[in-house]
């Protein structure tokens, strides 16, 4: 078995990003494809996002989950029931 993983290029190295899934900031520190099988006979890739929070701990998060900080949707002002004024 080769290397059990690679990095990989992003646009968003460096940044602030947000993981979509955990609605959780920090800057993205590497987006690196790993093998996570746990055998030696079946090799089982996947792109990880290492992301760095605010009190310096990184976790990895899916690729896909991944957007730049910034891109929050705002909720319309004065709406709390969802209707339209």
């Amino acid at each position: 078995m080769g290397d059990q993983y690679e990095y990989v290029p992003h646009r968003l190295l460096r940044r602030r990003v947000r993981d979509i899934a955990s609605g959780v900031e920090g800057v993205l520190m590497a987006v690196i494809n790993e093998n996570v099988s746990d055998s030696a006979d079946y090799e089982h890739w996947t792109e990880l996002a290492y992301i760095r929070n605010a009190s310096g701990r990184e976790f990895t998060t899916a690729v896909a989950n991944v957007q730049p900080a910034y891109d929050q949707p705002q909720a319309a002002a004065g709406r709390r029931d969802g209707r339209s004024a």
